[in-house]
């Protein structure tokens, strides 16, 4: 059993404690800078903190956040930045909810036939961006920026009603027809409190699932192992018999079939339909929460919960006259601290990396004097 070291535990800690640190520095900074005080601030988001609908709220929506998190960090283990995870989960959402709609099915059996074409739809919209990538060497960055704008007009055209979507009477909204209550996935007990109604979301439970079969993925496979080598050295695994275009295929398509699950606890908790109002730009919040949490399982999950906590209690700001988009430049600021802050520590690892071998390799004893013969 491998011994715990305490100092890379600490080290680990020190990179998101630093960046969360210098964030709300900043933030405290800007908000003097407004005219308003970072105490009175503090103060409205502890409020909005203590409600307990602010806290199912957000945990409902970390939920989205860890899966897109997920999806984008399968990629990043790899050395491939799947910017595209925003299209993909639109595409998904959008397809299942039809699917869903459109079938009529034993509850079970229908909550499953739902979750397969959102992830077959994830995975088929980031093999575009893989195949052009193995046999083309187009970047993933720029061709999964493209298909995000692609998927936009597509989604749009999916939802008109000549397609798959109809009219809301009395308005001009478009959605999907609405799915069947065998379809759905029932809400787990909301956190207790008043004014508390909607529950959690119950593909919290699937999110764990995806949480713990990427932590076993990673650490205790073989692909896991050959993914991370070829994005540590794409040489090194090439060397040791490592095809890296066959795992630049199967990373993607993993990361896309994720990316197919983010809309689904919104679908088959809340909505039970595809609109125009449906949530856009979580693919970039999971960067976010992916670089927060430094990939790993846990970590994602603790920036998930950050993250959203930032979001809901912002409302709370605006009671006592401070802008919400202080918020908003809180998260920014994380953002640019993560890098920063990691960057500090990885640095600081190689200097005591360096002093340890030092003084591993300095002769023990007193150093052997030559005996000079007269």
């Amino acid at each position: 059993m491998r011994k715990l070291d305490l100092r890379s535990v600490a080290l680990g800690v020190a990179a998101p404690a630093l960046a969360l640190l210098l964030a709300l520095v900043v933030g405290a900074v800007v908000i003097v800078v407004s005219g308003a005080s970072p105490l009175t601030a503090v103060e409205a988001i502890s409020k909005s903190a203590n409600l307990a609908r602010i806290q199912t709220a957000t945990v409902n929506t970390a939920i989205t956040y860890y899966l897109a998190a997920v999806a984008v960090a399968v990629g990043f283990r790899m050395n491939l930045f799947n910017i595209g995870v925003d299209g993909q989960y639109r595409v998904a959402a959008m397809l299942a909810a039809a699917a869903g709609a459109a079938w009529s099915l034993p509850p079970v059996l229908h909550q499953l036939v739902i979750i397969l074409v959102a992830v077959a739809a994830g995975a088929a919209w980031s093999g575009i961006a893989a195949i052009l990538k193995v046999t083309r060497g187009v970047s993933e960055v720029i061709s999964t920026i493209m298909l995000n704008a692609i998927a936009t007009g597509l989604v749009a055209w999916l939802i008109l009603p000549a397609q798959f979507g109809t009219v809301v009477p009395g308005s001009n909204d478009l959605k999907t027809a609405t799915i069947a209550e065998s379809g759905r996935v029932p809400s787990l007990p909301a956190i207790p409190g008043p004014g508390s109604t909607q529950g959690i979301y119950g593909l919290v439970v699937l999110a764990l699932l995806v949480g713990f079969g990427y932590w076993f993925l990673m650490g205790f496979t073989r692909f896991g192992f050959d993914l991370r080598a070829t994005g540590r050295s794409a040489t090194a695994a090439v060397a040791s018999g490592v095809s890296v275009r066959r795992m630049v295929l199967v990373s993607m398509l993993i990361s896309g079939g994720v990316a197919g699950l983010v809309g689904l606890p919104v679908l088959l908790g809340s909505s039970y339909s595809y609109g125009l109002d449906f949530p856009t730009g979580i693919g970039f919040t999971g960067i976010a929460v992916a670089l927060l949490g430094r990939n790993h399982p846990l970590g994602m999950v603790f920036g998930a919960l950050l993250w959203s906590f930032l979001e809901r209690t912002s409302n709370g700001l605006q009671a006592v006259k401070i802008s919400s988009e202080i918020v908003t430049i809180v998260q920014g600021v994380i953002v640019i601290s993560v890098v920063v802050a990691y960057e500090l520590v990885r640095r600081y690892k190689l200097v005591l990396q360096q002093r340890e071998v030092g003084r591993t390799a300095a002769p023990v004893g007193p150093t052997p004097t030559t005996e000079v013969v007269a």
